[in-house]
């Protein structure tokens, strides 16, 4: 009886334990696949250099918007749209860095200071206007954390009209986003 007892634990557990790596084998799996965003020669987190905050109002910068690149692209996606948000920025209520929307699948980057892809189709930042606006905290402040995102969308690359807004944009991505994803910059002064 004890040997029995004995033979059905340690079968238990073995389920158990093949249970738990298939489990962890396809954790890991999706992982490998994940449609993922980087800023090349930095971490998630990561701070920002000086050359890419904003050049105008003593910001002490060259404006040059981060390199971006992202991987894995979902299948189905007809175009991208790049945001970079400070939710920090304006006491809490954000400030709108960059938006860049239709951009053709086949690119799967952005290089530092670049000009936007051709076709591409640029939004309105938070100077009213088009183009990458790089960040300028107050002074003493904490380092703001920029919020980079890239959606995954089934809309042709001119489905959308240009400078919208991020909040018209994200509104007119509703339902046609396949997937997003997201990196977190910072930058202080």
């Amino acid at each position: 009886m004890i040997r029995r007892a004995y033979v059905g634990a340690a079968r238990r557990m073995i389920s158990l334990s093949v249970g738990a790596m298939l489990t962890f084998a396809v954790a890991h799996a999706y992982a490998a696949e994940a449609f993922t965003l980087s800023s090349p020669g930095l971490a998630d987190g990561g701070t920002l250099e000086s050359t890419h905050a904003a050049s105008a109002n003593n910001c002490g910068g060259g404006n040059v918007s981060p390199a971006l690149q992202w991987r894995n692209v979902p299948a189905g996606t007809k175009s991208y749209a790049v945001t970079i948000f400070d939710p920090d920025g304006a006491k809490g209520l954000g400030i709108v860095h960059w938006v860049l929307y239709g951009v053709a699948p086949s690119v799967t980057a952005l290089g530092e200071g670049a000009a936007p892809p051709p076709g591409s189709v640029a939004g309105t930042n938070r100077t009213g206007g088009p183009g990458y606006y790089g960040p300028c905290p107050p002074v003493g402040e904490v380092p703001h954390h920029y919020v980079v995102q890239i959606y995954a969308l089934d809309l042709a690359p001119d489905a959308l009209p240009a400078g919208l807004t991020r909040d018209a944009l994200l509104a007119a991505m509703k339902d046609h986003v396949i997937a997003a994803t997201s990196t977190v910059l910072r930058y202080g002064r």
